[in-house]
C-alpha cells in the first residue's frame, strides 16, 4: 500500500475552512455571553444563567473542535514530512490519525450544533406559549 505526498495535502483547504468556521462560532458565542452577562448584572434573571451555562458548554465543545482540527492539520503536515523521507507506513499511520482527528472534530461539531438547535427550540416554544 502506498500513499502519495499529495494526499495529506488535500486536507489543508478543508481543515482551514473548518477551523475558520469554528473560530467564527467561538467569537459569536463569546459576544453573546458578554452581552448576557451584562444583562444578568442588570436584571438578575435565572434564565440568563441557564443560557450562559449552555453557552459555556458550547464554548468548551468548540475549543475541543478546534483542538482536533489543529491536530488534524498538524498530523497531515507530519505525514507529508515522513512520506517525503520515504517512510511509507509511518506516513500512512499519521495520515490515518489525521483523518481520525478530523472525524472527532466533526462529531463534536455535530454535538455542539444539536445543543444550539435545542436551545433555539426552547426559545421558540417560549414564544409560542406567550402567543397563546
Amino acid at each position: 500500500m502506498t500513499l502519495h505526498i499529495e494526499t495529506p495535502a488535500l486536507l489543508f483547504s478543508a481543515t482551514s475552512l473548518i477551523l475558520l468556521a469554528y473560530t467564527n462560532r467561538f467569537l459569536t458565542i463569546a459576544q453573546i455571553v458578554r452581552s448576557l452577562k451584562k444583562n444578568y448584572d442588570e436584571v438578575k434573571n435565572k434564565s440568563i444563567l441557564v443560557e450562559i451555562t449552555n453557552l459555556n458548554l458550547r464554548l468548551t465543545l468548540i475549543r475541543y473542535m478546534q483542538l482536533f482540527g489543529v491536530l488534524c492539520l498538524f498530523l497531515s503536515v507530519f505525514s507529508m514530512l515522513v512520506l517525503f523521507l520515504e517512510w511509507q507506513m509511518t506516513g500512512i499511520y499519521f495520515f490515518g490519525a489525521s483523518l481520525l482527528c478530523l472525524l472527532i472534530s466533526l462529531g463534536i461539531s455535530f454535538w455542539e450544533i444539536s445543543i444550539s438547535v435545542n436551545a433555539l427550540r426552547v426559545h421558540l416554544s417560549d414564544l409560542m406559549e406567550e402567543e397563546k
